[in-house]
């Protein structure tokens, strides 16, 4: 039966942990990517319009569970160089909760074991589904099936024509064009509005 103890876990784990997950996957990449000289690299933290930048993360409004990583370039260009990258957010997911798991094993965060226990499901739970080759949405390759491609075919072979990653610059275009819409369309309900008024 599904009680408020229930209930708590859910929102801890929705609001909490998952998040946080999302976003050491995120920095998986960023790391892996510094080693290749990641050009103007930016982890995105939720949806919407934006909050804050704080030197490379720009944090917005919405939901922080929806988070990406983007560059414009990598100054150390080749096949082994795009593996790393995609094996990076795999790795460390998988390190952290080897990890707080090897701690638990030994005693350790007792008092908070179900807590880290859910965490650690959760970091299993994306390594599994970036690990295992699989295409996504509209047939983007995910993690695991781009490292396949490049070991097996040395390129991408999916239909796609989208970067794996986006364009940390293209990403601030589209933001501002999105950001404009919204303002335009917030401008004429104002303005329908003060028209249904003066009527």
């Amino acid at each position: 039966m599904f009680g408020f103890a229930d209930l708590v876990s859910l929102v801890i784990s929705a609001f909490i942990i998952l998040p946080v997950v999302v976003f050491i996957r995120e920095t998986g990449y960023l790391l892996v990517s510094w080693i290749f000289g990641v050009v103007n690299p930016r982890i995105t933290i939720g949806s919407g319009p934006r909050i804050f930048t704080l030197g490379m993360f720009d944090i917005r409004k919405y939901y922080h569970l929806y988070s990406w990583f983007s560059y414009d370039g990598i100054k150390r260009k080749s096949n082994f160089a795009y593996i790393c990258i995609f094996a990076g957010p795999i790795l460390m997911n998988l390190s952290i909760a080897l990890l707080i798991n090897a701690l638990l094993a030994n005693g350790f965060m007792e008092e908070t074991k179900t807590f880290w226990n859910r965490f650690i499901f959760y970091s299993f739970y994306y390594v599994l589904f970036d690990a295992i080759p699989m295409s996504t949405i509209n047939g983007k390759p995910n993690s695991g099936m781009i490292i396949y491609e490049m070991l097996r075919y040395g390129k991408r072979v999916d239909h796609n024509t989208e970067p794996f990653l986006p364009s940390t610059s293209q990403v601030d275009e589209e933001y501002e064009e999105t950001m404009k819409q919204l303002k335009e369309k917030v401008l004429e309900k104002e303005k329908e509005k003060e028209a249904e008024k003066k009527q």
